[in-house]
């Protein structure tokens, strides 16, 4: 049978995702050093990121904060690095400015804040300035005390609400509306059930009008459907499918760990749905 060559869905990318921390939840400490983490990124680029998406400081749940010094002093090497062998597009993953600065000086064009720019006074300027793509992404609490007993009138309204707010906030900085994305921030401040209706009313967010940036890869909300996924390393099956199910509902962007399944995943998807309905 001849190969068929198949495109993703039309407009869905892939960020994969470059940690440079010790104590992230799936991959802490594997990228040690500026060889390794550029290594790493690399292989990525090959198996079809479209863009990466490098962090600094775990927001894994109960996570300790960071220095702005260190941050600094673990991704903006790699930043540099990964822009001097790419001309791709590569995301910063912090809710610092000074940070965030620091990545555009070595070469970053996203700014992936998991506060949607309400960590510092001067966040939502400094992306203004930066004129750089900014992700927006909702969490109840902050990383430490996220997961004790998040509660919610109604998930979906709360989520879509704030990320419309913070989008107002973010263009009356200055922020161009073309610049920003949104993320409903799975896994961060929510119970299994909050990630479970997000995910399936994924339009409400779209019909906000800004591209969707969906990620759930490896996350715990799998172990919580699947007992047996206690190793984030485990939670392939379950990435995979949510990631698809986040593009077939409207996502624009996937950010995952496994790039080279989730590429080939989105193909034959799209091959799917490429065909003529039943007449």
């Amino acid at each position: 049978m001849a190969p068929m060559t198949v495109d993703p869905i039309p407009g869905v990318r892939v960020m994969g995702i470059v940690n440079v921390t010790p104590d992230s939840f799936s991959d802490g400490g594997r990228l040690g050093s500026v060889e390794a983490a550029v290594a790493h990124a690399m292989r990525l680029v090959v198996e079809g990121a479209d863009v990466l998406d490098i962090g600094g400081e775990s927001t894994r749940p109960g996570a300790d904060p960071v220095s702005e010094a260190e941050e600094i002093d673990r991704t903006a090497p790699v930043i540099a690095a990964i822009r001097a062998r790419w001309d791709g597009t590569i995301s910063v993953d912090t809710m610092k400015p000074a940070v965030a600065r620091a990545a555009f000086a070595a070469g970053a064009a996203m700014w992936n804040d998991v506060t949607a720019l309400s960590h510092a006074p001067d966040s939502a300027a400094v992306a203004a300035e930066l004129g750089c793509q900014i992700v927006l992404m909702h969490m109840k609490g902050e990383p430490r005390t996220m997961q004790a007993d998040p509660r919610y009138d109604d998930v979906v309204a709360e989520v879509r609400d704030y990320l419309a707010a913070r989008a107002g906030a973010a263009m009356a900085a200055g922020v161009a509306r073309d610049r920003i994305w949104l993320d409903p921030g799975i896994g961060f401040g929510k119970t299994l059930n909050h990630n479970l209706v997000l995910t399936a009313r994924l339009d409400a967010l779209v019909d906000l009008g800004f591209p969707i940036l969906y990620a759930a890869s490896r996350k715990r909300m799998i172990q919580a459907v699947d007992e047996t996924a206690t190793d984030p390393g485990d939670r392939l099956g379950g990435s995979l499918a949510l990631a698809l199910d986040g593009a077939r509902r409207g996502a624009r962007m996937v950010r995952v760990h496994d790039v080279r399944e989730t590429v080939q995943a989105l193909k034959v998807q799209a091959a799917v749905l490429a065909q003529p309905p039943r007449r």
